[in-house]
């Protein structure tokens, strides 16, 4: 499927988007909201300054993609592979991200508010100024991860009180 093809389907209010292949395409700026691309090759895309809130892109590969200021809140981002992404500036508030690959992914200034990031591996992710208030951790690999001026404040565990698995979260969207 070509990109303009797909956005033409989108727009028109299909939805489901699994298993595409959009390897290399430029995306930026686009509303895709709710969208589930499960499975989806998002490899090497652009989507910096997208809609992906509430987007279902479990098993997805967005390896070495371009997801600059992209709002990822309240996505599905179980098991996806992020290896080498570009999340600077991201909205991750809320995003379920468990065992997720995030290797050497650049998340300086992300939004990371109540995301679940339990069996993650960080290894050598820029964290630089990334919230991560409230954020959900247990087992996240962290080796030669940057976290100057994270903000870690009220991190829980996930083993703690954990958000149940397979069920709705609310989010709450008002002032922090």
């Amino acid at each position: 499927m070509d990109v303009q093809q797909f956005l033409h389907e989108y727009n028109r209010g299909d939805r489901n988007f699994s298993g595409v292949r959009l390897h290399r395409v430029d995306l930026r700026g686009v509303k895709l909201s709710g969208i589930d691309l499960q499975g989806a090759d998002l490899s090497q895309v652009a989507l910096d300054g997208a809609d992906l809130s509430r987007a279902n892109l479990e098993r997805a590969n967005l390896s070495d993609a371009d997801l600059t200021g992209t709002d990822l809140s309240g996505a599905n981002l179980k098991h996806t592979n992020l290896i080498g992404a570009d999340l600077r500036r991201a909205s991750l508030v809320g995003a379920d991200l468990r065992q997720a690959d995030l290797r050497t992914a650049n998340l300086e200034q992300a939004d990371l508010r109540g995301a679940i990031l339990c069996e993650v591996n960080l290894s050598g992710a820029n964290l630089t100024h990334a919230n991560l208030v409230s954020a959900w951790v247990e087992d996240t690999h962290l080796t030669e991860a940057e976290l100057g001026g994270a903000n870690l404040n009220l991190l829980r565990h996930c083993g703690i009180n954990a958000p149940p698995t397979g069920e709705s979260r609310w989010i709450s969207w008002g002032i922090h």
